[in-house]
């Protein structure tokens, strides 16, 4: 039979995908098609749900496309199934079938706690449901979720971005327990931390209380804990949704949902059953890329085929406000004999495993967390030979990027869409030139997106010109993008998008417009629209620590204080209960300060004569010097006041990057001058001035530039490579990187600052001029604004009441954070040495 009636019961993700390659198949409409959906909205994107909070709306998350044939019949939910008549019943009527689809998906598991059912408890599932939650949240103060999955991630995210301080409770020892493993994920943990998301591990929930109002107000868990809790968010799990099979007496799995075969069929051969509502050969899958799978198979059975279902690919890929977890494969090592390579960086806060086959020759899975960038080329590779050496492909070698124009043909590339290598080819060699057309032609892409990195090194391998454009929502990279906002005096990020891009911009390009904006002196960076496109830290000017408290670092140029300032220091960190540290930046450092407590403590500061040291942005940060001549008998120029006075004229200065320096007063270099962006060293005559050099993920030592400089040429040399760098380096672009990807290099750069060989000094020069003569200081401005004060706050509707998960114990003296939110995520204790008291 190929054609005929049919009925699908389901409009998601699997659903339509159904639909969609039956059409493609059937262009003719000889199978005419009713599809049944629940909600009232058409087919949307759950796997981009979370995008909601971040400002996408239903049109942009639509998955639907009308097709000639088809009827779709929104909230008319589908009650009751006669086979033996072939019938779906509706509260509207009857639809008779040939072929029946059930794409009925699964609902969201709620354990059966006390209070489960009371007001400000919510499910993540639908649109719906976070239209509710965004809703409810209005006010409120605190959140939980329970569940530290994938989607209990998600969901914490969610409630972080209303502005809710949130816990997750997970039953499992670690979070992500079902992708990722011990090690990994004590990383992951690490990393929510630093969000400001509370984890409770390895102990369940055992009831949810209500408040005075007979709304939720606090979670109890197994270990006597008891959080408070405005909204309660569970995401612990799902459930097949199988009961119109089981009242029409379909068999059904072991565990549940509707047991098919590998051609997706039921019990019944007229009843088809795909996504999460089947159990193939016993078992469900809760991803999409099997639903996807089982979608295709349907169809072509229609249209007379022999397809079967190929297997699951249950690889995952999460990301978090830059938080990147992956695992594909065998990642816990399931397979007998086979072998653990582990790579762990924990200043990098990088932790990647490759689980390998007894001879160490064929790849069985892995996990990544901290740095995905592998993965594509990593999950095409599972079950052949390595693309690389382990350590390098683990370690984030180049050797990742060149192997994948190696990967067979059978290699898998989108595992959302069964597209393989061979597919990827086929489509470049019919004229496909950018991504854009190869998710057109091969739908690779157009899911999860976690392959498109490797789209882009595929038609790098053929050979095929890339764009560089920023992100999708522009056609230009950054320096291109520098140009447009300079050159039109574009103002505002919504005007950018709307004359020069698309869409509602990403965390790529929202960031890269916030900086230029910032670098173009474009006002406040805490006004307007600006307010919204910053990065994590520079939305209360301060670093977000691990414990959901923020650090202030005030600015001391060259490293030199006066012992008054010192005191003013000292007496603020005591007052407000601060930890202190002198950073190699010859800067000091206080942790441990609350939201609300910001302002007090910046009124204090700024009082004092202090201002923003940047600690916090793409910035300039510190200007680093030894003593020099004013003290040290080797130094032949004055480090400190030079050190001094570089630091002045280049603050606040956005960039690209942060941006370090150091003088050092002699060639001793005891301010270590050339580990810097832009280092000087002193000579008898001048100074020495080397670029391109940083401590970053790959050390490296500045190169020198120019020789015996006078003071004058110094500054001048300096202003224009900065002033070059941002306006041409690529987003997050250090300058080591950015002068080895130049073309000609350090020789480039010195016909361009030196020479003029592009006639850009002039432009140059004057751009530094302004950006010195506007500087005003970010933390004095807010606290003369009272609208910028307002956001200073952990509660909206209690703006004096501190957040109670930010809690302290002393250690060696000072507070340290303690609790949920712990320093220690992996379980470890502070380093002692075991070393007797020294008294003095």
């Amino acid at each position: 039979m190929t054609g005929g009636r049919v009925v699908v019961i389901g409009n998601g993700m699997v659903g339509q995908r159904f639909v969609d390659a039956l059409r493609d198949r059937d262009p003719q409409a000889r199978w005419r098609v009713t599809v049944l959906a629940e909600e009232t909205r058409p087919a949307y994107d759950r796997v981009r749900l979370s995008a909601y909070f971040d400002g996408a709306d239903a049109d942009e998350l639509n998955l639907y496309t009308a097709h000639d044939g088809v009827e779709l019949r929104l909230g008319e939910p589908a009650t009751g199934v006669d086979r033996a008549r072939r019938v779906v019943t509706t509260g509207a009527g009857e639809h008779p079938y040939d072929v029946l689809v059930l794409a009925t998906g699964s609902s969201p598991f709620v354990p059966p706690v006390d209070g489960a059912g009371l007001p400000g408890v919510f499910v993540y599932r639908t649109l719906d449901d976070l239209a509710s939650i965004s809703e409810y949240a209005q006010g409120r103060r605190a959140g939980a979720v329970i569940g530290g999955g994938l989607l209990g991630l998600e969901a914490a995210n969610a409630l972080r971005l209303l502005g809710l301080g949130t816990s997750v409770v997970e039953f499992a020892p670690r979070l992500m327990p079902a992708q990722v493993d011990t090690a990994g994920g004590a990383m992951l943990r690490r990393y929510v931390a630093e969000l400001g998301v509370a984890c409770h591990l390895g102990v369940a929930t055992t009831a949810l209380r209500a408040g005075p109002d007979g709304s939720v107000a606090a979670l109890e868990l197994a270990d006597g804990t008891v959080l408070d809790t405005d909204l309660v968010v569970v995401a612990a799990g799902i459930r097949p949704r199988d009961e119109l099979a089981r009242a029409a007496g379909l068999e059904l799995g072991p565990r549940g949902g509707v047991l098919v075969d590998t051609a997706c069929r039921t019990t019944d051969e007229r009843i088809y059953a795909v996504g999460e509502c089947a159990a193939v050969d016993g078992t469900c899958y809760g991803l999409v890329a099997p639903g996807y799978a089982m979608a295709e198979v349907v169809a072509d059975r229609l249209v007379g085929g022999a397809a079967t279902f190929p297997g699951a690919d249950t690889a995952t890929k999460l990301k978090l406000l830059g938080v990147d977890v992956a695992s594909f494969g065998d990642a816990h090592g399931a397979t007998p004999g086979c072998l653990d390579v582990t790579w762990t960086d924990p200043a990098a806060r990088v932790y990647a495993k490759l689980v390998l086959s007894d001879d160490a020759r064929t790849l069985l899975g892995g996990v990544l967390v901290g740095d995905a960038a592998a993965y594509p080329t990593l999950r095409a590779s599972v079950g052949g030979p390595l693309p690389a050496a382990p350590l390098a492909l683990l370690a984030g070698d180049d050797a990742v990027g060149a192997s994948v124009g190696a990967l067979p043909a059978t290699a898998q590339v989108c595992s959302c869409n069964a597209v393989t290598r061979a597919d990827i080819d086929t489509a470049i060699a019919g004229g496909c030139a950018d991504v854009p057309a190869l998710k057109a032609c091969t739908r690779a892409g157009t899911s999860c997106g976690s392959c498109v990195p490797m789209l882009k090194q595929l038609l790098d391998a053929a050979g095929v010109t890339q764009s560089p454009a920023l992100c999708e929502h522009f056609d230009v990279n950054r320096q291109e993008l520098f140009d447009i906002v300079r050159v039109r005096d574009i103002r505002t990020f919504s005007r950018l998008i709307a004359e020069h891009g698309r869409g509602r911009g990403c965390d790529i390009c929202k960031p890269v417009v916030a900086s230029i904006l910032a670098s173009l002196g474009n006002g406040h960076i805490l006004d307007g629209e600006q307010a919204s496109l910053q990065d994590t830290n520079d939305h209360f000017l301060a670093n977000l620590q691990r414990d959901g408290s923020y650090s202030v670092v005030p600015r001391i140029p060259g490293g030199e204080i006066t012992p008054e300032k010192l005191i003013i220091i000292g007496e603020v960190a005591r007052d407000f209960n601060l930890y202190t540290k002198i950073t190699g930046g010859q800067r000091i450092d206080l942790f441990g300060a609350r939201v609300e407590q910001l302002p007090q403590i910046w009124r204090r500061l700024v009082d004092a004569g202090f201002e923003s040291g940047h600690a916090y942005g793409k910035a300039l940060r510190t200007v680093k010097s030894c003593v020099g001549s004013t003290w040290c008998r080797y130094g032949v120029q004055d480090s400190v006041g030079l050190a001094i006075a570089l630091e002045l004229r280049y603050r606040g200065l956005r960039a690209p990057h942060k941006i370090k320096s150091a003088v050092s007063g002699c060639a001793r270099e005891c301010a270590e001058a050339r580990s810097k962006d832009f280092g000087v060293i002193a000579t008898e005559t001048g100074w020495n001035l080397y670029l391109g050099g940083n401590g970053g993920f790959r050390p490296r030592h500045a190169d020198l530039f120019a020789t015996d400089l006078s003071t004058e040429a110094l500054i001048t040399l300096i202003d224009r490579f900065l002033m070059y760098y941002v306006r041409t380096a690529d987003r997050l672009q250090r300058t080591a990187a950015w002068i080895e990807a130049m073309d000609g290099g350090l020789d480039h750069l010195r016909s361009v600052i030196v020479d003029d060989s592009l006639g850009l000094c002039a432009e140059l020069d004057a751009a530094m001029a302004r950006h010195v003569t506007g500087y005003s200081d970010e933390w004095r401005d807010v606290l003369d604004d009272p609208e910028r004060l307002r956001r200073f706050t952990s509660f909206v509707n209690a703006p004096d009441v501190p957040d109670p998960s930010i809690t302290f114990v002393t250690e060696r003296g000072q507070p340290v954070p303690v609790g949920g939110r712990s320093p220690s995520p992996d379980g470890r204790q502070p380093v002692t040495l075991g070393l007797p008291e020294v008294r003095r």
